[in-house]
């Protein structure tokens, strides 16, 4: 998401996670693991976990493969599940000026070529719900079913609810001149703006999705709900979850009811 402040406290809520829980592998630093794929032109970083069909598990903004944390032991005691970290994200190192989401979901459908997976179950949260989506719009035969979760097709105030977008309006005209010095700062701002200038995924896109899709959110989602449901509404026969009692952490807050769901949505 584009507001900065929200960002932070999700990747701290994250690492929370994963220090109080020390059995838990560490996704994203398990080097027995994790491999290196040559993706158009960088090296996309990925982790696999157990047999079955194919699951691709993407993040959101500014994350990596350790949002999954609290979903992957679940999916992998009957998926293949394939962790992946982002262009521009986490160990997938992209030193490009530019990034879109559209890139973002070419990439993933050639990482499953250079696997040799004809196609994959995929679940994305946020930024990952969006190629999610966009995955389906653009390489339909790469995917199986999608789950999406808090995910906004259009970057705008009808899309956020509160004030977010305010807030990154704010944002956006606070730094929009500065001169970034250091490679981590460019890169900061450049995934700050992917979610500024985009996604532009237009309605009639969306009726084209040809494959079973669940559009999820929390009922105090930073995606406005209104939003939600126009997502969901314009993909036939897809289905619609509004978690209870969640904010955007759908995955986190309620993970054993999350993985359960989405699991018997894939298993159909």
């Amino acid at each position: 998401m584009p507001l900065k402040k929200f960002l932070s406290l999700l990747l701290i809520s994250q690492l929370l996670l994963v220090l109080g829980c020390k059995q838990k592998i560490m996704y994203g630093k398990n080097s027995n693991a994790g491999k290196y794929y040559n993706i158009n032109g960088i090296k996309l970083y990925v982790e696999e976990y157990g047999t079955g069909k194919p699951l691709l598990m993407i993040h959101g903004n500014g994350g990596d493969m350790s949002a999954f944390t609290d979903n992957v032991p679940y999916f992998a005691k009957k998926y293949r599940v394939i962790l992946v970290d982002s262009r521009a994200h986490g160990k997938s190192a992209d030193a490009s000026d530019s990034l879109t989401f559209e890139q973002m979901a070419d990439d993933f459908a050639a990482l499953l070529d250079t696997m040799h997976i004809p196609k994959a179950h995929v679940l994305g949260w946020s930024d990952g719900g969006i190629n999610a989506l966009l995955m389906a719009i653009r390489h339909p035969e790469k995917v199986i079913s999608l789950a999406a979760t808090g995910a906004n097709i259009t970057p705008d105030s009808t899309a956020f609810a509160g004030d977010l977008w305010k807030e990154s309006q704010q944002q956006y005209n606070e730094n929009k001149n500065t001169v970034w010095k250091t490679p981590a700062e460019r890169n900061s701002w450049k995934i700050f703006l992917l979610d500024w200038n985009q996604p532009n995924i237009k309605l009639e896109q969306l009726q084209q999705i040809k494959c079973p899709a669940l559009i999820i959110a929390g009922d105090h989602d930073v995606i406005a709900d209104a939003h939600t449901r126009l997502v969901q509404k314009n993909i036939p026969g897809s289905e619609l979850w509004i978690v209870k009692n969640s904010s955007h952490s759908t995955l986190i807050e309620h993970a054993a009811e999350f993985n359960k769901k989405v699991d018997q949505f894939f298993s159909r």
